[in-house]
């Protein structure tokens, strides 16, 4: 066995932050996707049959919605084929090392990861000494 086979290897990956802060809200497994979740750079929307969860820009968020949390965006500078693996653990696991909370969106070519707000500046020093780069 070579060594690629028995340990994975460390991505060093490029990333964005986009600008402005998310809120990531649950609503009613049947609650109808309301207006204000669409507008902004970024938005995802999943139901289950438990839930729907929505990220959207925290401005969007009406008040009677209490979003809790403010977040900030993380964008991987994909994409990344299907068969590539440990990219996403690459990125998270020298925050979660260090308990940063964090919550992932995958897309077809790259994930986002959400950092709530009051641990932004810790989470970008772990990311840079991990040997990740942020782009401006």
């Amino acid at each position: 066995m070579g060594s690629n086979e028995t340990k994975p290897s460390r991505h060093r990956l490029k990333f964005r932050q986009l600008s402005g802060l998310y809120a990531i809200v649950r609503l009613a497994p049947d609650a109808a996707i309301p207006e204000w979740a669409a507008p902004g750079n970024f938005t995802s929307i999943a139901r289950t049959a438990d839930e729907l969860s929505i990220v959207c820009a925290a401005g969007s968020v009406p008040n009677d919605v209490a979003p809790g949390l403010r977040w900030i965006c993380l964008k991987l500078e994909g994409p990344f084929p299907f068969s590539q693996t440990g990219v996403l653990l690459s990125f998270i696991q020298p925050l979660s090392n260090n308990g940063v909370p964090i919550f992932a969106v995958a897309t077809y070519d790259t994930d986002y990861i959400l950092i709530p707000q009051e641990h932004a500046c810790q989470a970008l020093d772990l990311l840079r000494e991990a040997g990740h780069e942020l782009l401006q």
